[in-house]
């Protein structure tokens, strides 16, 4: 894990200059017991009828298939001072980084493409993920967060979805929900049967993670999943072994199994300018990591002094996520 950036620009140079020195700081953990009621629209970042100002800039036309897009975000919480083991839903400040950082940079590879579901959830703070804080907060923590998550989650189904196809969609700690929610929903249940495909991006998704689900090999496969961690081409990072090696990667340029692709493969990176610019990566896959090339992007000169890309694992595929996610809908639709 690391420090959160969802948009290529100066916000890096936080990120090479910032306090490495400075020790998490942290509490006991004593959860706020509260039940969240999620018919309570204050407590979305999307809802198909109230969709974010952050997206008025894309453009983007309006839903154009009967499906539905849940998405779940990834860690916001993660400043060493802040001592909360979870994020309050009625923190103002939170919830508008939220809503300006991965709901409008990385939501946004999914947005128009069905009516889209974001619950705002009560996550965990980012040292939950940490081995020494695990047994002292962070497991409780990262369940405490799942529970709002699959709250929002039934909520929707109970009174959103009426049958439609379902298409899951998350990034870093979201997928760790996201990959649950599979697995208490839809892993060899009924509900399976609505699922479209479910992007679980930004952590190791181990090989047996579901019983029924599979990993998607071809570009229009539906009913299954697809996983990538990006990292420099070259690199691997300190904990390579226990968070990467071994767990399912898919190339999201070919989608399609194929272990490298090139620049002209690349459908285009989502920079900070809300500009697309395609043709920018060479990937290659390295058992559990994805590799890429440096991007050819505006101030490219930043990301050079990066080796992981954890930050940017949807921004430098938005365009291939989009085209890709509505190849799968139009071929769940045609099969059902």
């Amino acid at each position: 894990m690391m420090k959160r950036l969802y948009v290529f620009y100066l916000p890096i140079l936080a990120l090479l200059l910032g306090s490495c020195a400075v020790r998490y700081q942290t509490a006991p953990f004593h959860p706020d017991t509260s039940i969240l009621d999620y018919s309570d629209n204050d407590l979305w970042a999307i809802l198909p009828d109230d969709p974010p100002p952050v997206f008025d800039s894309f453009g983007i036309d309006e839903v154009k298939n009967p499906v539905d897009v849940f998405f779940v975000y990834p860690t916001i919480l993660d400043d060493k001072k802040d001592r909360r083991w979870n994020a309050s839903v009625r923190d103002t400040v939170h919830l508008n980084e939220v809503l300006n950082s991965t709901i409008k940079y990385q939501a946004s590879a999914w947005y128009g493409l069905g009516k889209m579901y974001a619950p705002f959830y009560r996550q965990a703070h980012i040292r939950s993920f940490r081995q020494e804080f695990k047994q002292h907060g962070g497991d409780a923590a990262l369940d405490y967060a799942y529970q709002d998550v699959k709250r929002a989650f039934e909520y929707y189904l109970n009174n959103h979805n009426n049958g439609r196809p379902i298409l899951l969609a998350s990034h870093s700690q979201g997928t760790v929900h996201a990959a649950r929610l599979l697995q208490d929903f839809f892993d060899g249940k009924p509900l399976q049967n609505q699922l479209v495909a479910a992007y679980l991006v930004g952590i190791g998704i181990p090989k047996d993670a579901f019983a029924n689900i599979p990993l998607m090999e071809q570009p229009d496969q539906t009913g299954g999943f697809v996983s990538w961690n990006t990292y420099k081409k070259g690199k691997l990072p300190k904990r390579y072994d226990y968070w990467y090696k071994g767990k399912t990667t898919t190339n999201p340029v070919t989608w399609d199994g194929q272990l490298s692709s090139n620049f002209s493969d690349h459908k285009g990176v989502l920079y900070s300018d809300l500009n697309i610019y395609p043709q920018s990566l060479e990937v290659t896959v390295n058992d559990g990591m994805l590799w890429v090339s440096l991007p050819k992007i505006p101030k490219r000169f930043w990301m050079s002094f990066v080796s992981n890309y954890h930050f940017a694992d949807i921004n430098l595929f938005w365009e291939d996520i989009r085209q890709n996610t509505q190849l799968r809908i139009e071929t769940f639709l045609e099969k059902n």
